[in-house]
């Protein structure tokens, strides 16, 4: 009954008064007592402010600086962008009046050269055909990593690979298409889809989602053979586990562009020696 008449009378607010003031104590002893300790104590604490204080001042100005810099590199790619395309526009200009002029000088037209560039991708193509877009997964993020279905280092995180666009080019193909374009970069047999970092580049040009194939042929038959093929599986498992988002549709009539690194390299002429034929192939790494 002591025990609990004790507990009764005291409380525990007592003990821990107590203890509060021997820290107390313990924490004055601690501080310095002679001038020169304070003296010390203090010119550390204004350096450690005067650290923090100058800190603080270098990130906040040098914060409108890399903001600056970011919207001047952003600005350089941008032009540069617009210059390649007046480029190429340009060179596509230049190679339209080139095979006019190649027509007009062979006597009675050149079906083997007309051919020839179109087997190369060195026209302009349009017919029915297929519709093919493939986007990154809305919750897309970067990093690295060990995916599943990455072996360069790279995680997978719901981003479209550059492999990935190889099978559903290689699939169209297999599938029947006669002539396919990606974001309009008209792909012939020397065509390279390759990545560098984040980005997919399809013969050096890099391409950003979604990314559009075009694909000239039987647009039903090509929609059913690549569904039906190893490719368009891959696709398929591609949304059901990594969110990639996919849509095929057949099209009356689709346009695709001549191939823009294709020059004539080889010329021959016709058996006969009446008409010269030539042959018209591409540069590009495979």
């Amino acid at each position: 009954m002591s025990l609990l008449t004790n507990i009764m009378e005291h409380s525990l607010d007592d003990g821990y008064a107590e203890v509060t003031a021997r820290r107390g104590e313990t924490g004055r002893a601690r501080l310095p007592r002679t001038a020169r300790g304070r003296i010390a104590l203090a010119a550390g604490l204004a350096l450690v402010a005067a650290v923090v204080t100058v800190g603080g001042a270098q990130a906040q100005f040098s914060a409108p600086t890399l903001a600056k810099e970011r919207q001047e590199l952003i600005g350089r790619i941008g032009a540069e962008s617009h210059h390649a395309d007046a480029l190429q526009h340009d060179v596509d200009a230049l190679r339209g009046q080139v095979g006019t002029q190649q027509r007009q000088a062979l006597p009675g037209g050149n079906g083997d050269a007309d051919l020839a560039a179109l087997l190369a991708g060195a026209t302009a193509v349009h017919g029915p055909g297929l519709r093919l877009v493939v986007d990154d997964a809305k919750e897309a993020t970067g990093g690295q990593g060990g995916g599943p279905r990455e072996s360069s280092g790279f995680s997978d995180t719901g981003r479209v690979r550059d492999r990935d666009m190889q099978r559903v080019v290689n699939g169209l193909w297999a599938a029947g298409a006669e002539a396919i374009a990606v974001n309009g970069q008209r792909l012939t047999s020397l065509s390279a889809i390759r990545a560098a970092g984040q980005a997919i580049l399809v013969d050096n040009k890099p391409l950003a989602p979604p990314y559009t194939v075009l694909a000239v042929g039987d647009g039903r038959r090509l929609s059913t053979a690549f569904q039906d093929g190893a490719d368009g599986r891959y696709l398929h498992e591609l949304q059901q586990n990594y969110g990639i988002r996919a849509s095929v549709s057949v099209q009356d009539d689709v346009r695709l562009p001549a191939a823009p690194s294709l020059v004539l390299r080889v010329a021959s002429p016709a058996p006969g020696g009446a008409v010269p034929g030539a042959a018209a192939t591409g540069k590009g790494n495979k």
